[in-house]
């Protein structure tokens, strides 16, 4: 298996199961799958994707280019002081919006991704007035753990993985 620091546009795969092939390999959850076998799938709809896959599934050897992305996301925000915005607004632990070019977009913060951990303190299970008053009260280096709402969701069994 080729792997790519690519950040093309690509889609996400799905957790393999664990009793075929590709689940003993090397791929990993959130890694993308830009290539099979020379065919790109980068800006495919998902089901052409899962064609693709399913197209496959009988060889016993695939050449797939490959992007690892791990589940979690370190961003670093510098506040030098509360009168500057942090740049993103929070619904429900989930970020839902960015301030395209402010402190938060250039420490990483994106749109979509569930605010796991604020300076190495779990907000998993923290009301949503908790998680605004960390955020709003925090100057100097605010670090947080995200990760895609998604893949969030399949991990705490939320979401139910389909298998190819």
């Amino acid at each position: 298996m080729e792997r790519s620091r690519s950040n093309d546009e690509i889609r996400n795969r799905r957790p393999m199961n664990k009793k075929v092939p590709a689940g003993c390999g090397h791929l990993n959850i959130g890694d993308q799958i830009i290539s099979i076998n020379g065919i790109s799938l980068v800006g495919l709809p998902l089901s052409s994707c899962q064609t693709q896959i399913k197209s496959v599934k009988h060889l016993t050897t695939v050449r797939l280019v490959v992007v690892p992305c791990p589940p979690v996301v370190e961003v670093l925000i510098r506040r030098p002081d509360t009168k500057y915005q942090l740049g993103f607004s929070v619904q429900n632990g989930i970020i839902c919006s960015l301030l395209r070019g402010g402190i938060a977009e250039r420490g990483g913060v994106r749109v979509g991704h569930r605010i796991i951990e604020i300076n190495g303190q779990s907000v998993v299970a923290t009301p949503h007035e908790r998680i605004v008053s960390m955020l709003s009260n925090s100057v100097g280096e605010l670090r947080m753990k995200t990760m895609p709402t998604q893949m969030y969701r399949l991990l705490t069994g939320q979401e139910n993985p389909i298998y190819i």
